[in-house]
């Protein structure tokens, strides 16, 4: 079985578990933004847009480059190949269990076809 790193599995699920930031990596998609940038869209102030740019960033997912007195986000190198990876490995559990449930069912309704 695939092994993940728990602690980046764990970053970057709680950075993707605000609905701020998971909005600043869907912008960031369609190009390279400013912190200044990010707050206007998002009508934060600078202060709460650099805390959310750094739980990204710590999680991997930004990087960001100060060039003078602008600060440039940019989506991460990493990707989320290994998240993605988990969730798949999770829904092929989950999707074994539904089957098996559904086989359970099944044989239920012919018993009791059966009998009745």
């Amino acid at each position: 079985m695939v092994q993940f790193s728990t602690a980046r599995l764990d970053a970057s699920f709680a950075a993707l578990s605000d609905a701020t930031r998971r909005g600043i990596l869907e912008r960031l998609g369609s190009g390279d933004a400013s912190i200044t940038e990010l707050a206007e869209k998002f009508h934060m102030t600078l202060t709460g847009m650099k805390k959310h740019v750094g739980v990204l960033e710590q999680a991997g997912l930004v990087t960001t480059e100060k060039v003078g007195r602008v600060r440039t986000c940019r989506l991460g190198l990493g990707g989320l190949e290994e998240e993605a990876a988990w969730i798949e490995a999770r829904r092929q559990i989950w999707n074994a269990r539904f089957d098996a449930l559904d086989e359970v069912v099944e044989a239920l309704k012919r018993k009791e076809k059966g009998d009745g």
